[in-house]
């Protein structure tokens, strides 16, 4: 599940800021945000069944 969330993490990354940068993208700015929410209820779930500490939080306002 953390490679999971890694991999999901860095997709989002490349969507937000380096696909933005490519002539003629058009940003999904509710599909940016619904992701990292996704990824951030992923990584609490993954940390609580490994007992390891919550990760810091992601901010999905953008």
């Amino acid at each position: 599940m953390d490679l999971l969330s890694s991999l999901a993490a860095d997709q989002l990354f490349q969507r937000e800021f380096i696909d933005a940068r490519f002539p003629g993208h058009k940003p999904n700015h509710a599909d940016l945000s619904l992701g990292k929410q996704l990824i951030g209820r992923l990584r609490i779930l993954t940390a609580k069944a490994n007992g390891t500490p919550l990760p810091r939080k992601i901010d999905s306002s953008a």
